[in-house]
């Protein structure tokens, strides 16, 4: 949480308050890895004042360059997306005015990513040409095409992004670990996503990269899991200063995203822990017997409803709530923290502090 309203913040501060409604938990990940290389430091840390979505409550939040950066990389994926939602006319940015003010909303926030990632010696355009490269590839992908083909320009943003964070720490050793596993991480990003929409997509006649590839739900499942396992591998050669953060989000919990998308169970730290289809579904849809997702939200209709989640605080306090955009079940970030310690595998690290790590990994954390 303090990583989480620390990028929220200094959004606030470096761009605006509009630029509030980028923050995402993909991109605190920025914050988590910087400050796990530097360790505790002086000014690492201050009293955020109440604030509607704490409950009005205050809270020590992370500052820093790892939150600065954290914020420029947001808003420049951010104004990318917009600018693919007016591609595609979405919802109401199929109406001509409205487009307008989406494109200058995005390329205001490209700037001012720009702006904040050359603050802390960070040049965006890799960003920028991953996301032009994206859209070309995605054209020209058809059956038959790989679909880390498809995946690469993602794992090129991600990379840079993280490998950057071993600069801001003073620890030029941990860039290439930290690319590696940004690549990675990437990869299973872009993975997930077209995993969870693939059915949506087939109703609402988008482009989904499984089905425009021809990739299987084993042969995803398998990608995913290699990832998880070199993400590890990553991470093991990464000098932390205090890793225990990162280890949990990029071991443990990108593990249950996992086991969430494909509706199934293992432990993220084997390579062969695949999963086939499932019995009596030739295709391993996790989908078997339940309803239809609701279509996604509009640009604009997702900004309101993020806005109302953030109102109720039911980003923090419920136990499941639907994402504004792309109204997915997501759960609470403090919704299922009771502290009774009976979490299996170091999923309650955070909120108290009598767990040890699980014994299904050697990470000695």
């Amino acid at each position: 949480m303090a990583h989480l309203c620390g990028l929220c913040l200094a959004l606030r501060h470096d761009h605006g308050q509009l630029a509030r409604v980028v923050t995402n938990y993909d991109g605190l990940l920025i914050s988590v890895l910087t400050d796990a290389q530097t360790g505790p430091a002086a000014g690492a840390r201050r009293t955020a004042g109440p604030c509607a979505l704490r409950g009005m409550r205050t809270a020590s939040v992370a500052q820093g360059e790892g939150a600065r950066l954290a914020a420029a990389v947001s808003l420049v994926l951010a104004a990318a997306k917009v600018r693919d939602h007016v591609a595609d006319q979405d919802g109401l940015l199929a109406h001509r005015p409205v487009a307008a003010a989406a494109r200058r909303v995005a390329a205001g926030w490209g700037r001012a990513g720009a702006r904040g990632g050359a603050a802390v010696g960070f040049d965006t355009g890799v960003l920028v040409e991953a996301v032009d490269r994206q859209l070309g590839l995605e054209t020209l992908a058809g059956y038959g095409t790989p679909i880390l083909t498809v995946t690469e320009p993602t794992e090129t943003a991600t990379a840079a992004a993280f490998a950057h964070t071993a600069t801001l720490a003073g620890r030029p050793g941990n860039a290439r670990p930290l690319a590696e596993a940004g690549r990675l991480f990437g990869r299973l990003a872009h993975l997930l996503d077209a995993v969870e929409d693939q059915e949506s997509d087939a109703l609402s006649g988008a482009w989904n990269p499984l089905t425009a590839t021809g990739t299987s739900r084993a042969e995803a499942r398998r990608l995913a899991d290699d990832a998880l396992h070199g993400i590890r591998l990553a991470l093991r050669e990464t000098g932390f200063a205090d890793g225990r953060l990162a280890h949990l989000l990029l071991v443990h919990e990108l593990g249950r995203s996992v086991d969430r998308a494909f509706g199934s169970r293992s432990c993220g730290h084997a390579p062969e822990a695949s999963f086939g289809p499932a019995p009596g579904n030739p295709y391993g849809s996790p989908f078997d017997g339940q309803p239809p997702r609701p279509d996604k939200r509009g640009f604009w209709a997702g900004c309101a409803a993020a806005f109302g989640l953030c109102c109720t605080c039911k980003v923090c306090c419920a136990d499941e709530f639907e994402g504004p955009w792309s109204r997915k079940k997501r759960e609470g970030c403090c919704g299922t923290c009771d502290c009774n310690c009976d979490w299996s595998c170091c999923e309650a690290l955070e909120c108290c502090e009598c767990c040890e790590c699980c014994s299904c990994c050697d990470c000695g954390l």
